[in-house]
This record gives structure tokens, C-alpha cells and sequence, in this order.
């Protein structure tokens, strides 16, 4: 059946240099010295490492666990030693080192033991999580955890129209996945057979660039050789080959004319997309528990032997570009010419995200030109496969105006490239937006981290708040309990802790000014406010009567005046009868008076002024010392002076408290055990007879 084909809007058909390394079978990379496996392997959060330095481990045993549903676990290429876990470079623009751990290969390549899952009687869940602790991601560049796309269906309640599987591989230069397709199409088909049953799809497209005839004849023969009846809802499409026809709404709309549109997922549309490498590790996982530990790759550009080499994840890339016999490149890209960027450093591991290796040339590579000012000349727009304006989202970025660039549907930006590819004005566009999304991403999770933080703050008043009412009520309610078990025994002891234990209640009613429940009313307890209540009012006579009689003291005291000071005039009265607003002011108004007449004084005389001042000031220090000489107490004090009975008493206590002191520090621990037990009877003895005395009075 002849499938109409309706392409979608811009794209740009760059050389494609396929044919250096797709005519070459897959070649098995040697095993490396050492593997430098990074703990992020996937969009998402990094795997947590679970193994320890020094360890012994064997091949696909798991080393780093998923951190959450949006991460995919790293298990052991092969058997060896943990050498280290730390920072080394890794595979990124940055140039930045990140965590990895370092194995050394003990070349026996012992498997650990593989139990099969039988996933087609496991629950939903189950399969989604044994494909995230398998690692599965998707191996066409994006890394997304494949157990996601998986549990968009995986339950069946919404049955999905269409499953494509991705082989378009439009990018330049690689050729891996054309490669996997001609050598192992009866593996993928048996993988497209499983998530077709996980997914419950109805018909299934392979998506095929016609630059591949024959990975297209190699997957419709491995149709034809299977014995499933489920391959008859398996179809082969060739597309026309224009980049990007590989993204994922790009092939939707080659193969199904179905247009996804801004916001919305391609599962709501009844359509999920995976690539052939992807459908390949599933079947490898599911089939024979095999985690994701190696990967086909592409190396090519200016080496001796171009081709496409299995190698295990973590190998480092300077040995696989020196197993394709390296010529001595001027740089190297890793993934495509379009959509990958420069290594900074050989030294990092083969990643999972991994499909290519370009060693550059001169002439193939030419220094990137300057960049010169936009012309506005909307090649970028026509070219663009999304349908977005380039330049608008060009001039946001820059200017870091974000919330406009993402008013323009910044992140629908597939990040393909084309618009820099025909840019007149050789603006590295791409960079600009990966620059606002990334200030974006940024700004979202330091956001979230306030706001949890916040939320947690929130949280922890509220339980310590929720805490404290409960303290309170469990308080409350054994009082109430063991004041209800007092009151209906009939012994006089718990009667004296009953009294107590209401008078107690009522007093922390009072102090608190809020009302007794009516659990705790009791006639003694409304007594003993009430006591309380006239105490209070008894104190307040008496500050009043206090401060009455200060007054009056104040009044009848004379007007002392010495000798040297004469009397002050009537109108100056003593410092004590006037107010202290009054004083104040006073004072103030001299201060300020003093300060004028300083101002207006000439150098001469300020310098006069201020000798007089300092001669005063001597003076009036002489004349205190002297005054403080005259009025010292004697040395020697005569005896008659004192109060010879009050003194005997004073010592006479002293010699008892000594004599007291004295003997307790000589008794043993059990005399001074009774000593306190005695004293506590007593204690207890005089209380149980002042309650029996306040309940006979009552």
C-alpha cells in the first residue's frame, strides 16, 4: 500500500557524508584499560552510585541507581574493580568535569547472574520500573528515559492509534542506526513487537530517509521471516531524505499528516515515537536482561578506518579514535555536524547520548566566519521546521528578555540547527537559544527550591504548633483522669492530692485569664480565684497607700542649704519640687545659651574661656577629694558604736551555720539518706495537716 507523504514546513539538505562509514559492518571495539562511566546518562536527574572503591563487580551488575522517575540507572560493562568515584571530564560543551566511576576491566567479562522478567504477565508498574533499573534511554541523542514514553499506555486503558519507530537518521555523517537496521532487523522487529503488546497500538510505521534502501529491504525481509501474526500491522515508509526529518513531529507529520501542536504530547493524539536503537536495548533488556551497557557509534571524518564500532559505555574516546587510526585532527565533534558540539577533551567516556565522532579537517571544517548583525532577511523563518520566528527569539535572548522568548515558544526549539545553516550573517543561533533555556531551567528550579524551603518552613511551625496544642490536651486530660481517680477514692490522701490538684488547675486558670472548663468547676476552685482576686486587689491598696505617703514625706522634708551655697533666690526653687519636663527644659535652654555664647567669642577668648573652665574644673575635683576625706569612716571603728546584742546574735548564728556545715560533711550517705527522708516526712506532715485544717474550716 503506497502511503501518501506530506512534508512539513522549512528543512535544508546539507551533504551528507554517509557513505564514508555506512558500507562498513559494525566492528566490536576493543576493551579498554579503564572506563569512565558517568553517572549522567540521561536527561533528568544523575544516577546515584551504589557501589563502594575498591569493589569487585561483575558485567551488567548495577553501580548507580535511578534518582527518581526521571533518571535511568548505570550498571557495569564488564567485570572488574572499582577504581575511583569522583570528577572526571566528561562528554560536554562546558568543558567541566562531572561524577564518574572509574572501573578497571579484569578481562574475564563474567556476567552476574540474568533472571529473566516475564513482562508480559508483570503489572504496569513493575515493567516501567524494571526498564528504568535496566537503564533503557533513548540512544537517538535525546536520552529520555524510555520508561516514560512506555507508561504513557503501558496500562492499556487508552488504546494508542499509532507506534513509529524512528529510522530516519537525517543528520550528516552518522550512520549507526542505518548499520543496526541492516545487521540486526529481526532483533528490532521482535523489540517493535514488545512495545507495540505494552503499548496496545494499533498499526505500526518504520520510518525510513530513501538514502537507506537497504535497511528498509532488511527490516521488510525480517518482517516476512517472522512467525508473529502481529507483524501484519507493521509498515515500512520511506521518507524523502531532508533534515530534520528525524525529530520526532517532523516524522508524526511525514507519516501520519498529524501536526502536534505547541504544549501538547503526541500520546494525546494517539501517536509515540521511539528510535530503532532505543527499540533495539528494550528487546536486548526484556528479552535476554540485558542492560544497557554498550551502544553502536559512528566514527568518521579524518580517520584511517571509518565505520560504525560497538563499544561499551564509559570507553574512553581517545582509544576508539585511535582504533579507527586517527590522522591527527584539528578538533572533534561529538554526535552530528548540526546538532553536536566540540569535545573539549578526549579523556571523557563514551555516554549513552553517544551516536557519532567526527574528526575534524580544515577543509571540511572551515573556521566558523564572525558574526555579523542580522539583516532581517527571514531565511531562518522559511527554514525553520518547528514554524517559529528565529530572529524574534534571536534578539530575546541576547538581550535576555526571556519571558518573551518563551511568549514565542522558545522551547518548541528543536535545537536542529537549520536556521543557522542558512544564516547570511553566520549567527550561531542555536547557542543563543540553548543559552535562554538553560538561564530558564535555572531560574524554574531555584524557584522551586525557595518554595519548597518555604513550604518545609511552613510545615514546621505548623507541627510544632500542632505539637504544643497536643502536649497541652494530654496535659489536660491525665490532670482531669487523676483528679476524677482522687475524688472517688476514700482514702485522705488522695483527697489532700484531689485539693491540689484543683487548686493547682484553678491558679493556671487564673494566671492565664481564661475560664476553668466545666471538667474542673469545682466550689474550691471558684474559692481560690476568688482569693486570688482580693490578694490582687489588697496589693493594690497598699502601692497606693505607699505612694501617698512618699508623697507626703516629700512635701514636709525642709530645704537643706550649706554653707558655701546661699539661699536661692523665690523664683529658683530646688531641683526635687520642680517638674522633670520642666528641668529638662531648663537645662536644654542653658545648654543652648552657652553653646551661642561660645560660638560668638573670638579665638583670644574661647582660649581664655576654656583655661577658666579647665582651673574650675581642677578645682571642683580638689575641693570633691577633700569633702570625701573628711567624711571616711575611721579605720578602727570604737566598739561602743555598735549594737553589741545584735552583733552577739550574728555570731552566734554564724558558729551555729559552721557547726551545722561541719557535722553534715562528716556523716556517711546512708545518715544523710535518713537525714532527708526525715525532713521530707516532716515536709509531708505539715502539709497533710494544713489541708485537713483548710477542709475543716470549710
Amino acid at each position: 500500500m503506497t502511503r501518501q507523504i506530506i512534508t512539513f514546513h522549512g528543512g535544508v539538505h546539507p551533504p551528507e557524508h554517509k557513505a564514508e562509514s555506512s558500507h562498513y559492518p559494525i566492528r566490536t571495539a576493543a576493551l579498554p584499560a579503564r572506563l569512565i562511566l558517568s553517572l549522567q546518562q540521561s536527561i533528568g536527574s544523575a544516577a546515584k552510585s551504589v557501589v563502594k572503591v575498591g569493589e569487585q563487580v561483575a558485567k551488567g551488575q548495577l553501580i548507580a541507581a535511578a534518582d527518581g522517575m526521571i533518571s535511568a540507572a548505570l550498571h557495569a560493562p564488564t567485570s572488574g574493580r572499582i577504581e575511583s568515584v569522583g570528577l572526571y571530564p566528561v562528554a560536554h560543551p562546558s568543558g567541566l568535569s562531572d561524577n564518574c566511576i572509574v572501573l578497571i576491566p579484569d578481562g574475564q567479562d563474567q556476567w552476574q547472574e540474568r533472571p529473566l522478567f516475564d513482562w508480559r504477565n508483570a503489572e504496569p508498574n513493575a515493567v516501567r520500573t524494571y526498564l528504568r533499573d535496566m537503564g533503557v534511554v533513548g540512544l537517538g541523542g535525546a536520552v529520555f528515559p524510555s520508561h516514560l514514553k512506555l507508561s504513557s499506555n503501558l496500562d492499556g486503558k487508552k488504546p494508542l492509534d499509532t507506534l513509529i519507530v524512528n529510522g530516519a537518521e537525517c543528520e550528516p555523517y552518522i550512520t549507526c542506526d542505518d548499520r543496526l537496521m541492516q545487521e540486526r532487523a529481526a532483533e528490532i522487529i521482535a523489540g517493535i513487537l514488545m512495545v507495540q503488546s505494552l503499548l496496545n497500538a494499533k498499526q505500526v510505521l518504520i520510518g525510513i530517509e530513501d538514502n537507506k534502501p537497504e535497511a528498509a529491504a532488511a527490516l521488510r525481509d525480517a518482517i516476512k521471516a517472522s512467525r508473529s501474526k502481529a507483524v501484519a500491522a507493521i509498515d515500512v515508509v520511506q521518507v524523502p531524505t531532508l533534515y530534520p526529518s528525524g525529530g520526532a513531529k517532523q516524522l508524526i507529520k511525514l507519516l501520519c499528516n498529524i501536526e502536534v501542536p505547541s504544549g501538547m504530547r503526541s500520546t494525546d493524539l494517539g501517536v509515540q515515537c521511539f528510535n530503532v536503537a532505543t527499540i533495539h536495548s528494550i528487546y536486548c533488556a526484556l528479552a535476554h536482561g540485558e542492560p544497557v551497557i554498550r551502544r553502536v557509534v559512528t566514527i568518521t571524518g579524518n580517520v584511517e578506518r571509518p565505520g560504525n564500532y560497538e563499544a561499551l559505555i564509559g570507553t574512553p574516546l581517545a582509544e576508539l579514535l585511535k582504533a579507527a587510526g586517527d590522522k591527527g585532527s584539528s578538533g572533534y565533534i561529538y554526535g552530528g555536524p548540526m546538532m553536536g558540539f566540540e569535545l573539549p577533551s578526549l579523556a571523557a567516556g563514551l555516554s549513552k547520548a553517544g551516536n557519532c565522532v567526527i574528526a575534524k579537517t580544515p577543509a571540511d571544517f572551515p573556521e566558523k566566519p564572525r558574526e555579523m548583525p542580522c539583516i532581517r532577511c527571514s531565511k531562518c523563518a522559511e527554514a525553520c521546521p518547528a514554524e517559529l520566528q528565529p530572529m524574534d527569539l534571536f534578539w530575546f535572548a541576547k538581550s535576555k528578555n526571556f519571558g518573551k522568548a518563551q511568549e514565542r515558544n522558545l522551547f518548541d526549539c528543536i535545537e536542529c540547527g537549520a536556521c543557522a545553516y542558512v544564516c547570511p550573517s553566520n549567527i550561531r543561533l542555536v547557542d543563543y537559544y540553548r543559552f535562554a533555556k538553560s538561564e530558564i531551567w535555572a531560574a524554574e528550579k531555584t524557584k522551586h527550591a525557595a518554595d519548597l524551603a518555604r513550604e518545609r518552613f511552613e510545615f514546621r511551625e505548623f507541627r510544632a504548633e500542632r505539637e504544643k496544642q497536643e502536649k497541652a490536651e494530654r496535659l489536660a486530660a491525665k490532670a482531669t483522669q487523676k483528679l476524677a481517680q482522687a475524688v472517688e477514692s476514700d482514702d485522705p490522701e488522695d483527697a489532700i492530692r484531689a485539693a491540689k490538684i484543683k487548686a493547682a488547675m484553678a491558679k493556671a486558670a487564673v494566671a492565664s485569664e481564661a475560664p476553668v472548663s466545666d471538667s474542673t468547676a469545682t466550689p474550691e476552685a471558684d474559692q481560690t480565684a476568688q482569693l486570688a482576686a482580693e490578694k490582687k486587689a489588697k496589693i493594690a491598696a497598699a502601692m497606693a497607700r505607699a505612694a501617698a505617703k512618699k508623697a507626703e514625706a516629700e512635701a514636709a522634708a525642709p530645704v537643706v542649704r550649706s554653707e558655701a551655697q546661699p539661699m536661692a533666690p523665690a523664683q529658683t526653687l530646688p531641683a526635687s519640687s520642680l517638674d522633670k519636663t520642666d528641668r529638662t527644659k531648663e537645662i536644654l535652654d542653658k545648654r543652648r545659651e552657652e553653646r551661642a555664647r561660645i560660638a560668638a567669642m573670638s579665638p583670644e577668648e574661647r582660649s581664655a574661656w576654656g583655661a577658666a573652665k579647665q582651673a574650675e574644673i581642677a578645682g571642683a575635683k580638689a575641693a570633691a577629694a577633700l569633702r570625701k576625706a573628711e567624711n571616711a569612716v575611721p579605720a578602727e571603728v570604737p566598739a561602743s558604736s555598735l549594737d553589741e546584742e545584735k552583733a552577739a546574735k550574728i555570731r552566734a548564728s554564724m558558729a551555729k551555720r559552721d557547726a551545722e556545715k561541719a557535722r553534715l560533711a562528716a556523716m556517711s550517705p546512708e545518715e544523710k539518706a535518713a537525714l532527708a527522708a526525715e525532713r521530707q516526712a516532716r515536709i509531708d506532715a505539715a502539709m497533710a495537716a494544713k489541708a485537713a485544717k483548710a477542709a475543716k474550716d470549710e
